[in-house]
């Protein structure tokens, strides 16, 4: 779960906040210093060489430390035990979680390090998450220009990417399975989900033909109009009535005149009727014109049935194809 970004505090807040940051720091530090030594000092080789080197010291350390170890340890998480539960009042308190519970879920490493018991111990060695947490908060150091964050983003990446496909993949086998060994999909697919959204779907399609038709018209009037223009001057010096009227005297002006007038009615017509397009009217034609194409559409039988399925089959192979790609191997090409 990733964390909002957190308010600014005030400078006083600040520094304590830092402080304490270093200070946990410094006891993540000792106590897995700590762990280490003790688990080496049990060893009975490495033991006797202890003894055998710096037989002082070891008394010391076997005296000291060693004998009250559970009780130093208990310290140890005393403060990991505070430090989460502050972190986790501050976190409520910045609202950087969607619920208030989340933060020992995003946090668990540290909340197993706080459990005193041997085995656990050893997820201490989480608290390093931690420790490069607070470093790269405090801007002390940055991991991701560290070689080793590459090396692991990338076979994380890899690793993520193989199972996601691996799981679609698996699931698209499986709806292709149903589609093939189910009976009626198709129709199935029209009464269940197409037929409920019917009347949605045809007012769509018919404010999309309205609007398809306006723009057309409206983006293309002028050579819309010239093209009526002259497919009437075309109809009329092709026409043998007009040619004879134009043997008689002012006949060429009455034909010219003639086209005009035509040409403008025609235009006239032209634009009335595409105008029209936006009329309650035509919006009921189009309805009923989209009704009627959209029952032939969904009027269904055994062969469109098969036909239907394979088309969804088919779409999912490509699908499946798709994901198959190995896009890590471009990436880190």
């Amino acid at each position: 779960m990733p964390e909002k970004p957190t308010r600014s505090l005030n400078p006083a807040l600040e520094r304590l906040h830092l402080a304490w940051d270093l200070f946990v720091i410094t006891l993540v530090v000792a106590n897995l210093t700590l762990l280490l030594f003790d688990s080496l000092f049990l060893l009975a080789p490495l033991n006797a060489a202890f003894e055998a080197t710096a037989p002082g010291l070891h008394e010391s350390y076997s005296q000291v430390i060693r004998a009250n170890f559970i009780a130093i340890d208990l310290a140890f998480v005393a403060i990991f035990l505070l430090d989460v539960l502050l972190g986790w009042a501050v976190a409520i308190a910045e609202r950087r979680y969607h619920r208030w519970f989340f933060y020992p879920f995003v946090h668990w490493y540290d909340v197993l390090g706080c459990i005193p018991v041997g085995g656990f111990r050893l997820l201490r060695i989480l608290r390093v998450i931690t420790l490069l947490h607070r470093l790269q908060r405090l801007g002390l150091i940055d991991v991701r220009g560290w070689y080793l964050y590459g090396v692991i983003a990338k076979y994380y990446d890899i690793l993520l990417e193989e199972l996601t496909d691996r799981i679609a993949l698996r699931l698209l086998d499986n709806v292709q399975s149903q589609v093939r060994s189910s009976d009626g999909f198709s129709s199935r697919m029209v009464e269940q989900v197409v037929r409920p959204r019917q009347q949605a779907l045809i007012h769509e399609i018919s404010q999309r033909l309205e609007a398809m038709a306006g723009n057309a018209y409206t983006h293309n009037r002028p050579d819309i109009l010239r093209y009526v223009r002259g497919l009437v001057g075309r109809t009329l010096a092709e026409s043998p009535e007009i040619r004879r009227l134009e043997r008689l005297p002012l006949g060429s002006q009455l034909t010219r005149g003639l086209e005009a007038s035509l040409s403008d009615l025609a235009c006239r017509l032209v634009n009335e009727a595409l105008q029209g397009l936006q009329s309650p009217e035509f919006t009921v034609l189009v309805e009923q014109l989209a009704e009627s194409g959209f029952d032939a559409w969904l009027r269904t039988d055994a062969h469109t049935e098969q036909v239907s399925e394979q088309v969804l089959v088919d779409m999912l192979e490509l699908l499946k194809a798709q994901i198959a790609v190995k896009d890590w191997k471009h990436k880190y090409a």
